[in-house]
């Protein structure tokens, strides 16, 4: 007999019928949908397009364009498109990059993958163990603490003091170890804004001023950034000049923080923080100061091993003997010490954030793709040949804009590679000196403000996940239209007062 026959011989009531609940239904994306297919769209456009025109410089050189760097141009048409609208997870399209290569005969599959463990994406995968490091130790928390009882309670020099910090880091280490090691801090001082996951105004500015920041305090010394190291080597192979370590400082340290306190100013502006005031800030953070008590051994073994390191990277300026180590081998030194002496386990090994490092594994791709096709030197005479009869002044400023759009989406250091030669040839016909081209150049090949790709501080800052790439992309618009600018009054101003020559007599 059924439960309900005997339910209504004892006289007891049915139950109530059971409700059936229909999922919701998930409205299609067509907007994914339309960017998934326009980035393919140009992707095919470009590539089965007949040749292209070789492009000539004004010495009348030629530079064809193969098949294969056609090919690469399209592939970087399809990869801005998918990282700009983030139709895909930015890593998934990273390894989108080397498919296509390989499928179409862009680069062997062996070269176009190889990119994914260059030791670039190396030195950004140890500067991320240093991040989790200062986390899962606490230091995070109390580096965190001893700066908001010396900025205070007001959200507007909290987030001018996180610049401040950011860019002073970036003297001292690259810029992305600096990223690395301030961004948890940062996350401990958003817990603290009281929204929780969130996204707000103040969540924005703080991840997103901490990129630009880092970039801006890179140019000021070689310590920053490798770009730095590289550019002076292939100006004095074009020059016969040295650029000497603290010339470099003289002329990038106003640019460099007028930047910093311009990126301040500007999010002040457009991503004004919901609060003026966290009130009890300063209460709360000597309570839990406190309550963390004395540093405990991994803490200081954290910071001793990082120190040793970034001591070690700066030496390699002035000690011949050091110059041959490669920077990711010996940040990775501490990712290893980390392990060894049981700081970080396999927990932490689990919690890295891979899709930012398949970001970068595709950058990297990318650009070399860009680069050994010779497509980017295509790009590159093709762009400064258009300005060759324009004002010096013009076509400074045409080698600037080149190099920061390029950089937003390979190496800076291939960016200055590709640009520097042919921008000096150029600059023998209009009579500009080396010397303002190379310093313009480096300023903008530091920062990337547009795309995450274009520096690993971008991306570490978007695993705050407080921004969307598009925001990022809006934003950075506006700033290096700034910083463009920022260096023309330079070069009309204090540069030459500074002693820099603008034309040659």
């Amino acid at each position: 007999m059924a439960d309900t026959d005997v339910k209504k011989s004892q006289g007891l009531p049915e139950p109530p019928p059971e409700i059936v609940v229909a999922a919701p239904k998930i409205p299609f994306d067509w907007k994914r949908v339309f960017f998934i297919l326009l980035g393919l769209g140009l992707f095919f456009f470009i590539y089965f397009m007949p040749p292209w025109k070789d492009a000539i410089d004004p010495g009348g050189k030629a530079f064809p364009l193969s098949q294969q760097g056609k090919g690469a141009i399209a592939l970087f048409a399809l990869a801005g498109v998918w990282w700009v609208f983030e139709v895909l997870p930015i890593g998934v399209t990273s390894i989108a990059i080397g498919v296509f290569q390989a499928l179409f005969s862009i680069r062997s599959a062996k070269d176009a993958f190889k990119d994914f463990m260059d030791p670039s994406v190396m030195f950004i995968f140890g500067s991320v163990v240093v991040g989790l490091a200062f986390s899962t130790t606490g230091l995070t928390k109390r580096l965190a603490y001893k700066m908001l009882e010396i900025v205070g309670e007001r959200t507007s020099m909290i987030l001018l003091g996180a610049l401040v910090v950011t860019a002073g880091l970036a003297h001292l280490m690259a810029h992305t170890a600096a990223a690395a090691t301030v961004f948890p801090i940062l996350l401990a001082i958003y817990a603290l804004y009281g929204e929780g996951d969130k996204q707000t105004n103040f969540g924005k500015a703080l991840f997103i001023g901490m990129a630009y920041a880092a970039g801006a305090g890179s140019i000021i010394t070689f310590l920053g950034s490798a770009r730095a190291a590289a550019g002076a080597g292939m100006f004095k192979e074009f020059t016969g000049k040295d650029i000497g370590f603290f010339e470099l400082s003289k002329y990038m340290f106003f640019l460099g923080w007028l930047m910093v306190f311009l990126i301040w100013g500007y999010l002040m502006i457009f991503l004004k923080p919901e609060k003026e005031v966290i009130t009890g800030l300063k209460e709360k953070v000597k309570k839990l100061s406190k309550e963390l008590g004395p540093m405990t051994r991994n803490e200081k073994f954290v910071i001793i091993t990082v120190l040793c390191v970034v001591a070690i990277m700066s030496m390699q300026s002035f000690v011949p003997a050091l110059k041959t180590m490669d920077r990711a081998a010996l940040i990775l030194i501490s990712t290893l010490m980390f392990f060894i002496f049981k700081v970080l386990t396999v927990k932490e090994l689990e919690e890295i954030p891979w899709n930012i490092i398949l970001l970068f594994s595709g950058a990297m791709s990318i650009g070399f793709c860009l680069w050994k096709t010779e497509a980017a030197q295509w790009m590159a005479v093709n762009w400064l040949v258009m300005f060759q009869h324009s004002h010096w002044l013009v076509f400074v400023l045409s080698i600037a804009t080149f190099v920061l759009i390029m950089t937003n989406f390979i190496m800076n250091v291939a960016a200055i590679a590709i640009s520097l030669p042919v921008s000096l040839v150029v600059a023998g016909y209009l009579g500009v000196s080396p010397e303002v081209i190379f310093y313009s150049s480096l300023a903008t090949a530091g920062m990337p403000f547009v795309l995450l790709i274009g520096a690993a501080p971008n991306a570490i800052a978007y695993e705050s996940k407080q921004f969307t790439t598009g925001e990022f992309f809006k934003h950075g618009l506006l700033l290096s239209v700034g910083l463009v600018a920022i260096i023309g009054v330079l070069i009309l101003s204090l540069w030459p007062m500074f002693g820099m020559p603008t034309v040659l007599k």
